[in-house]
């Protein structure tokens, strides 16, 4: 398989296996605008099995969520076909409306508005405390379709 180089842009590279669907469903790429080429359960020499995902034309994401869902991907960014920066995004300590609350107690399911903030409690483990009600979310056990803020 055969996916050209792109000029300017970002290549996000060694997502685990499974991850790039829902950081590419997070980012909310205009396809329209962009060309986007993502490559799943690619073979990787570090890591077994990984997913790629190439956007043309982009060159700023939210680099806290990439951190969030897939803290061991890297993120190239691209100009004149030439890798100008490497990222490694790295596990936010608070992030506001990517996370929600499972508790449905929580003021948050109950309040349409009220913001979903969460906090780093446990960055080994991927654990997230509720700013409302200390509901633990761990972004190594839970179901990452599930708890992403739409």
């Amino acid at each position: 398989m055969i996916i050209n180089s792109i000029e300017n842009g970002i290549v996000i590279d060694h997502i685990k296996a499974g991850n790039g669907a829902s950081i590419l469903d997070f980012l909310n790429i205009d396809t329209k605008s962009h060309s986007v080429a993502f490559l799943m359960n690619a073979t990787s020499r570090l890591h077994g099995r990984k997913d790629v995902i190439k956007i043309d034309s982009v060159e700023d994401i939210n680099l806290d969520v990439l951190g969030l869902i897939d803290p061991t991907c890297t993120v190239n960014i691209i100009k004149n076909g030439k890798i100008v920066e490497k990222i490694k995004p790295h596990m936010p300590e608070k992030v506001v409306n990517v996370i929600k609350c499972k508790n449905p107690r929580c003021v948050t399911s109950v309040e349409a508005n009220a913001p979903h903030i969460f906090h780093l409690i446990n960055a080994d483990k991927g654990e997230y405390r509720c700013e409302y009600c200390d509901e633990i979310i761990s972004m190594e056990e839970d179901d990452i379709h599930e708890i992403l803020h739409p």
